[in-house]
């Protein structure tokens, strides 16, 4: 049993107004870009996509999309990766930009798509930047198991040190960076300066769940155990880790591959 206390966020509510939240998201989506945060993951996750055998990557709890429109950028064009985002509640403004900017190479489904809902039966490699944390546990297991049961590979990609001076880091800079970086968010908003500057709702709520987010990451070892647990009869090859970005941050990752009775991964 993983003790885990799981703190409230706004971001998660169902009842958090979609404009507040997609200005968030957006935020997010360029502060990984600015920090280069998941550079470390993208030979991760080529070497695990070229394992896999798949040629599309669907994304789970994508937010704004920022850290796939990254990740898909360093990959090599010969691999002819497609990438799909999808969540819970889409931040269609976002996507629609990146579909454009991507000539399609990235594309998104309008319709919510929930990471815990077992029907989910859309072909390709699953991914999930940023987003694990906001699920329980035992919502964890829900989510690899849906993999597993659709036999489809998965790579779990989580940042941040679990200690109290990211938090205060957090709670110092993001203010900072929120007075200055405003401008230069896209897509383009009216709205993300009226609640930024005039009514600083997007910067309250961004800080808040930010800092508690912390508190909610999984470390790779009990995101490994979650996986045993998601996948008793040993299916898939699981391997975990962390990997630090150039600012000395850590990613955290958990792979899982299908396995052949060869014992080759299979396709």
């Amino acid at each position: 049993m993983i003790k885990r206390r799981h703190l409230f966020e706004f971001e998660d509510q169902a009842w958090f107004p979609g404009l507040i939240r997609d200005g968030g998201t957006d935020f997010l989506g360029f502060l990984l870009k600015l920090l280069d945060f998941y550079k470390p993951a993208i030979k991760i996750l080529e070497e695990a996509i070229v394992r896999s055998g798949r040629q599309q990557v669907l994304d789970l709890c994508s937010g704004n999309g920022g850290p796939v429109a990254y990740i898909a950028r360093g990959l090599p064009t010969e691999l002819h990766i497609r990438f799909v985002l999808s969540d819970k509640f889409p931040n269609l403004q976002a996507y629609q930009e990146i579909e454009a900017s991507t000539k399609g190479h990235i594309g998104y489904f309008r319709h919510p798509v929930d990471a815990l809902d077992p029907g989910i039966d859309i072909p390709g490699f699953r991914t999930m930047f940023s987003a694990i944390h906001h699920f329980k546990p035992e919502e964890v297991t829900v989510i690899l198991k849906n993999a597993v049961d659709n036999g489809m590979p998965i790579g779990i990609f989580d940042g941040g040190d679990k200690h109290l001076g990211t938090v205060i880091g957090i709670l110092l800079f993001h203010p900072l960076l929120f007075l200055f970086c405003t401008p230069f968010i896209r897509p383009f908003r009216f709205s993300r300066l009226l609640f930024t500057y005039l009514i600083p709702l997007i910067p309250l709520f961004t800080i808040w769940d930010g800092a508690i987010s912390i508190f909610r990451l999984y470390r790779p070892e009990a995101l490994m155990r979650l996986a045993q647990v998601a996948d008793p009869e040993r299916q898939y090859t699981w391997e975990c880790g962390k990997q630090r970005n150039r600012f000395g941050l850590n990613v955290a990752y958990l792979i899982g591959i299908p396995v052949s009775r060869s014992g080759e991964p299979q396709p």
